[in-house]
């Protein structure tokens, strides 16, 4: 059956920007909701877009990639205020009728993103740019033009939202799909007829025969980031199939939310909430009482047993042993080590190694014993430098230090892109970065860290893909694969110290630390066990080092 679209001779070589509104014929467009299954779609993808935009206070929204109205009926019917554009006027006909047929008249506008300003008027709290449509684009100049007329209609403290097809997979592994998020309908077959790194052929067979192809440009995910953020975007984050976490092979789909605002003194301060909880919980008398007798007072981070009943101090200096081995340390070294809690690793890298320790931390009252056990160590200042302050914001020059070290500390930071990114500016060229981190495994459920994540005042965790994408992003090079995984120390660790804190709260513990503090501890230490057993949850060390280029 023949689709009505005109590809000339040769197909393949059909890679034009303003083709795509061509091969959006009638017949394909009538068939189009069909592929997308709007029931289907809608449980899929649940309130991912509506709750992410009023989470921003958006109430203005500009929809770029209306297609057949999906997204734009489901936003006028979470109450926003939105208006509808494309390039194809018969998509954008067939958007009013469904609108229409929902309840809600569409105000739609046919546009050209090269010129989006000149078709379509004011500024928008949000653009949308959904569906794959950016991959119609073929030329970069283009690309980058299009870009740069949504930053300039959306207001200071706008946001971009626009997805991706996964690209990546597709071009490296070869095409395979889940099925189950953007492309909802069961009797439509969809998969790539051809494909290069400058085109992806998409090939669209109906249950009736017929056929439709669309010419798409592969974009990889981190390209696209980079284009977004030379266009004066100052911060993007990714999701992979509505989750954070995740797999870099394993979404079928990539989302990018692109902020256009500067960081104000008030958002700041928002962005800070994470550090200014995670201080007010370590400063707490609990917390110092709890960690100083539970965990020893020295090294409170995640350990590496050799046995079940092995002491906790002894374990968690085994992970700075083993840390330590990884890295070349001599008297000339210097390290910045990011959430230096009680000391412990300060000291051994001193003691040990003789190299001198500048030790971060947010807790003063942690800080306060970090000092004080330095002194009856016999350490000066010139070997460990105590600051109270946070990782967010490093109070050191660029290029000032050969290691940058942290232990399960990153996740108490609500910016941690920006965490690595002030590492790499610390770091001199060839320096080493070496953490550790408990994490969300790349391929969790989402909802299913929920309880530890209210335990621990967070809205989302890092994951081994999250880190490995921004530390390649910021110039870094894994050494040793990059990643050396160990969940199940992470189970036997918080197993260790529930037991611990179960036999020690009628004795050392006792009137000591509340009650309540103690019973929110113990559901929080099953939280994390149960996590890492169920491989939710992870944990390990990561080694790199920043490139000299």
């Amino acid at each position: 059956m023949h689709s009505g679209q005109e590809f000339g001779d040769n197909p393949e070589e059909v890679r034009e920007t303003g083709h795509y509104a061509s091969e959006y014929v009638p017949s394909f467009v009538e068939k189009w909701d069909s592929l997308i299954d709007w029931e289907k779609r809608t449980e899929s993808e649940g309130n991912f877009f509506i709750d992410l935009l009023r989470k921003r206070g958006v109430k203005s929204v500009l929809d770029v990639a209306t297609g057949t109205g999906f997204h734009s009926v489901r936003l006028a019917a979470a109450g926003f205020d939105a208006v509808s554009a494309d390039g194809s006027a018969d998509m954008l006909a067939k958007a009013f009728e469904n609108g229409r047929d929902h309840g809600y008249l569409l105000r739609v506008v046919q546009a050209d993103w090269r010129w989006l300003n000149r078709d379509v008027h004011g500024e928008y709290d949000a653009i949308v740019c959904l569906g794959n449509s950016f991959t119609h684009i073929f030329s970069e100049r283009d690309r980058r033009k299009a870009l740069a007329e949504f930053y300039a209609m959306l207001k200071h403290d706008g946001v971009l939202v626009l997805d991706q097809r996964n690209y990546d997979a597709i071009l490296d592994r070869g095409y395979n799909t889940q099925h189950t998020f953007y492309y909802c309908g069961e009797d439509v077959a969809v998969e790539p007829e051809y494909i290069d790194d400058g085109l992806c052929r998409m090939r669209y067979h109906f249950p009736d025969d017929s056929v439709y192809h669309l010419n798409m440009f592969p974009l990889r995910k981190d390209y696209t980031r980079q284009l977004m953020t030379q266009v004066g975007f100052q911060r993007v984050d990714t999701y992979g199939d509505f989750q954070h976490t995740y797999r870099d092979e394993q979404p079928d789909f990539f989302i990018h939310v692109a902020e256009k605002e500067y960081r104000t003194q008030q958002m700041e301060r928002e962005a800070s909430q994470a550090t200014v909880t995670a201080r007010t919980y370590y400063n707490s008398r609990d917390a110092d009482v709890f960690y100083a007798t539970v965990w020893g007072g020295e090294d409170i981070h995640i350990g590496m047993y050799e046995s079940d009943d092995e002491p906790i101090g002894d374990a968690s200096r085994r992970t700075v042993a083993h840390m330590a081995g990884k890295l070349d340390l001599t008297e000339q070294s210097l390290v910045l080590d990011l959430g230096s809690g009680y000391g412990g690793v300060a000291r051994y890298l001193a003691e040990t190694h003789g190299c001198r320790v500048l030790a971060l931390n947010l807790s003063e009252v942690e800080n306060s014993r970090h000092r004080e056990l330095n002194a009856a160590r016999g350490l000066t200042t010139d070997q460990i430098e105590v600051v109270d302050g946070a990782f967010e914001d490093i109070p050191y020059p660029d290029a000032s230090v050969d290691v940058v070290w942290s232990q399960d500390a990153f996740l108490h930071s609500g910016d941690r892109a920006r965490v690595l990114a002030e590492a790499a500016r610390v770091l001199r060229p060839g320096g080493h970065l070496v953490f550790t981190d408990p994490m969300a495994a790349d391929d969790c459920p989402a909802g299913v860290l929920q309880p530890v994540l209210d335990r621990i005042h967070l809205e989302n965790m890092g994951s081994p893909g999250f880190y490995t994408d921004e530390l390649t992003r910021l110039g870094f090079s894994p050494v040793g694969g990059g990643f050396e995984e160990h969940t199940d120390q992470l189970v036997n660790h918080y197993t260790r110290v529930l037991r611990e804190t179960e036999e020690q709260e009628r004795g050392a513990l006792a009137g000591k630390v509340s009650t309540e503090y103690l019973t929110q501890m113990k559901k929080g230490l099953r939280h994390w066990i149960d996590g890492g057993r169920d491989q939710h949850l992870t944990w390990g060390v990561f080694h790199f080092t920043k490139t000299t280029s």
